[in-house]
């Protein structure tokens, strides 16, 4: 199984592309697409043409994107949620379904406490991915989200192959 992570942003949208086989989780690809243009059309235009080229290049099974949390600046909260729009636009159009984190779930499924900090992320990130060359703390971040899902996604097939063995023994 193939998942791609996706951290929003309307400036610089992180991407990490993981590989999931069995509990062990490897890195296929990292990077940032970059919001370029004079207006918010045309970062979206540009940010749009950039994960749909990652859609293309990695083809990912799975994907993930992380949520907006709301601060004190709607305005800016407004915008973040036009770029999430874009990531889930690309990865529904891929016909794939999207998995959805809090910040706080991805920091905790991945460094182990809710409110880690970027440089904690960053380094759980590089021990999880021995070797990684990350493309900056916005592919970090998407890693992050990319593991995050991978292990929900483990967790949900334990219990459903717990499930099936269990209605097995009751139709036996």
């Amino acid at each position: 199984m193939r998942v791609l992570g996706i951290d929003p942003g309307l400036r610089n949208m992180g991407w990490g592309v993981v590989d999931v086989q069995g509990s062990r989780i490897t890195h296929v690809a990292n990077g940032i697409c970059h919001g370029l243009g004079d207006n918010l059309a045309e970062r979206l235009l540009v940010l749009y043409q950039g994960l749909s080229a990652v859609m293309i290049a990695h083809a990912p099974d799975r994907a993930a994107v992380e949520q907006t949390f709301v601060n004190k600046d709607a305005v800016g909260t407004l915008k973040l949620g036009q770029a999430r729009g874009i990531a889930l636009l690309v990865v529904a159009q891929a016909g794939i379904e999207v998995g959805e984190y809090a910040p706080n779930a991805v920091k905790k499924a991945v460094v182990g406490v809710g409110h880690a900090a970027k440089a904690q992320i960053d380094h759980m990130v590089r021990l999880q991915l021995p070797g990684v060359q990350l493309a900056g703390p916005d592919a970090a971040d998407a890693l992050a989200i990319a593991i995050c899902h991978a292990h929900h996604l483990q967790s949900a097939g334990h219990l459903d192959r717990a499930l099936a063995k269990a209605a097995a023994k009751v139709a036996s």
